[in-house]
């Protein structure tokens, strides 16, 4: 298989990636203060007005800006191949997540309908921002399964999107569809067809470069991103035709196995790392555990739905979005922030210069410790269905910190790179990103 070079001279301005990635981990603290804060009335029910609002504030406010804007990194540095557009788009991503969340979450929580197609409108920008990376990924040459990934991954969020849209408008009033045919489509193609194939075609890339860990066996990697794609392709085809037929569960029960096929791969090659003292190597074992715990759960429950207890479907959105999400995510901040400030200072001030190693600028102790309190806060929300009203409180309010404690390294770096601008490479005293 071809290997692709990384060319890290067509990375676009740091203003276009970090205008995606600074507001997420913020938006993910109001997403954990939203479920502290909220009626917990319905809990653990996955259709609990809370559970619905949260849920979509973490997905819309902390992974999609971080997804984009690693793609908008990405798709110069490892296909050669800009995001037309995504200079002006990304100062507002975050901005139209946040808003389309805040829609929904008013309507969810019963506090109007209004809410539904104020998300509904605004989320045209998001489907501009997948029609974006459709775009661009025409143009990549497929090589290995992290650039048939990118050359693809719009296509999934435009469905999510439309898909989301067409569900709002609908709960808000402006429109009738069927709804058991619109929502599985939409949370198919949002945790397989977008969360699982970008997480698992970067991590083909990420994982060997940053953990030093043995590349996915090469039939697993060939095929990439496939595995997801082909199956939800056929189930969203039967879904239109009879919902509740052979070939829709069937393709579901296809993916499924792939996926465990998958997430062992993965979980083998993590395990067999080099770099296993690193400080996020833990984070990257939980999160893959958590996609093969989840994909193998939503098996159960296709082939056995009455079997299983009434708290399964909490626990397979906590493994996927935050197990399988917001860790991974985490991770890969921890690691891509320091260098692209590091990448920035050393193309921009003199060779004499000292530039700060990555270490200095995210002190990796910190960074461990807030690990910690992201694997703790997450423990918690698997905990909620034992106790619904107080391991909410106490679930949201730790994942609050933690992603508080996040953008808060997150804006040290920035203050660390605007330094060292401006005294021309003298080295700063270090802002003190801790929250002891």
């Amino acid at each position: 298989m071809k290997a692709v070079d990384l060319d890290y001279a067509q990375a676009p301005r740091p203003a276009v990636v970090f205008g995606c990635l600074m507001p997420a981990p913020w938006l993910g603290a109001l997403a954990g203060l939203l479920l502290a804060i909220g009626p917990v009335d319905g809990l653990p029910d996955r259709f609990a007005p809370l559970a619905l609002a949260a849920v979509h504030a973490l997905a819309l406010g902390m992974l999609l800006p971080v997804m984009v804007g690693a793609l908008f990194q990405m798709m110069p540095v490892v296909a050669r191949v800009s995001v037309s557009g995504s200079r002006f788009a990304s100062p507002f991503i975050a901005l139209y997540g946040a808003t389309v969340a805040c829609g929904l979450a008013v309507g969810f929580l019963g506090l109007g309908p209004q809410g539904f197609r104020w998300a509904a409108v605004a989320a045209l920008f998001l489907a501009l921002v997948a029609g974006l990376l459709l775009a661009a990924g025409r143009r990549v040459e497929r090589v290995d399964a992290t650039t048939r990934t990118l050359a693809g991954i719009g296509v999934p969020l435009l469905v999510t999107v439309a898909a989301g849209m067409a569900l709002a408008g609908m709960l808000g009033g402006m429109w009738t569809l069927p709804l058991h045919k619109i929502l599985p489509l939409h949370v198919a193609w949002g945790l397989g067809g977008w969360l699982a194939a970008l997480v698992s075609g970067v991590s083909a890339k990420v994982l060997p470069m940053f953990w030093q860990a043995r590349r996915l066996h090469r039939r697993v990697a060939g095929a990439l991103p496939w595995l997801h794609w082909l199956p939800l392709a056929v189930f969203s085809v039967a879904l239109a035709v009879n919902p509740s037929g052979f070939w829709a569960v069937g393709a579901l029960l296809v993916w499924l196995a792939l996926v465990v096929v998958l997430a062992t791969s993965m979980l083998i090659a993590v395990l067999r790392a080099r770099r296993r003292h690193d400080q996020h190597w833990l984070l990257w074992i939980v999160a893959i555990a958590s996609m093969l715990l989840a994909a193998i759960l939503t098996f159960l429950i296709l082939l056995w739905p009455g079997d299983m207890p009434a708290a399964t479907a909490w626990w397979i959105g906590v493994l996927a979005m935050v197990g399988g999400g917001v860790l991974p995510i985490t991770a890969m901040l921890g690691k891509i922030v320091p260098f692209l400030v590091w990448l920035h200072l050393r193309r921009l001030l003199p060779l004499r210069a000292r530039v700060p190693v990555m270490q200095e600028i995210i002190s990796p102790a910190r960074q461990r410790r807030q690990a910690g309190l992201m694997l703790a806060a997450y423990g918690a929300l698997l905990a909620l269905p034992v106790a619904p009203g107080p391991m909410a409180r106490v679930g949201g309010v730790l994942f609050a910190l933690a992603c508080a404690w996040l953008g808060m390294q997150l804006l040290g770096a920035m203050r660390c790179m605007l330094a060292m601008r401006r005294q021309g490479g003298l080295p700063p005293r270090l802002p003190d990103t801790s929250i002891e």
